[in-house]
């Protein structure tokens, strides 16, 4: 499974829907997108500053986050940021390919 952080700003209408029903109810239901999707969330924070909410978790794979992430903008209630998060195992996975590559106009 992949790992993702979504940064998410509400707008008004998004902000009096979580003035109404709390924050642990935003974080079920986003809970409950990803698990729709076979993933799972790891983190729900919200944040007083530039950002609403970060937000980590777990999906299977990128079409997966597509259809969260069109299925969230959508609502016309958040915009976010989507991050893919690559741990250093991966890293170290990804330095032993030796892929064949050609710098623009050289």
């Amino acid at each position: 499974m992949s790992k993702y952080l979504v940064i998410a700003h509400y707008t008004a209408e998004g902000m009096k829907g979580i003035l109404k029903e709390g924050g642990t109810a935003r974080a079920a239901a986003v809970e409950r997108l990803f698990a729709s999707l076979g993933g799972k969330l790891e983190s729900f924070y919200f944040d007083l500053g530039n950002c609403n909410s970060y937000i980590t978790m777990h999906l299977p794979d990128n079409v997966s986050l597509t259809t969260a992430a069109l299925v969230v903008a959508a609502s016309g209630t958040v915009t976010t940021t989507y991050v893919t998060l690559t741990t250093a195992d991966e890293v170290d996975q990804a330095i032993t390919k030796s892929p064949t590559y050609r710098p623009a106009g050289q």
